[in-house]
């Protein structure tokens, strides 16, 4: 099972959404979000709540591809969010993640006994390429027990 499908199948909202999982790897995940009317906003394109899931699956989608391998000692969990809208977005938009510090750094500090955060950072864009909205969701990777 991929992570596209994997996170379609435990994550309600992913599904509701039908976001789609272009890409997923350690070093980029890229998340679609069809134009759909049920979830527009009062000028037609796509919602803030929206736009914010999108994004921060994007940032779950890389953070498991990062840091799969680890989930048998840590649970990863979002720690906070931000997120602004930079231009209308209108049609399908697509969200692009990357990891905000070495994956290697993280689990070095996993492996001291310690609870690393780090950034992941998020472009949302339209079909045309414009920037529409720019996030960073922080997570941690909490041991287990």
């Amino acid at each position: 099972m991929s992570i596209g499908e994997m996170l379609a199948a435990t994550v309600p909202m992913a599904r509701t959404l039908n976001l789609e999982f272009v890409e997923t790897s350690p070093e980029r995940a890229v998340v679609a979000l069809p134009d759909q009317g049920e979830f527009h906003n009062h000028v037609g394109g796509p919602h803030a709540g929206a736009m914010f899931t999108l994004g921060e699956s994007a940032s779950g989608a890389i953070v498991l591809a990062a840091f799969g391998d680890q989930l048998s000692r840590a649970v990863p969990l979002a720690v906070k969010a931000e997120i602004a809208y930079r231009k209308l977005a209108t049609g399908p938009v697509t969200a692009i993640a990357t990891l905000g510090r070495p994956a290697t750094e993280v689990v070095a500090q996993l492996d001291a006994g310690e609870r690393p955060e780090f950034p992941v950072t998020i472009e949302i864009r339209r079909e045309d390429g414009a920037v529409t909205g720019e996030m960073t969701v922080v997570w941690t990777l909490r041991p287990n027990g």
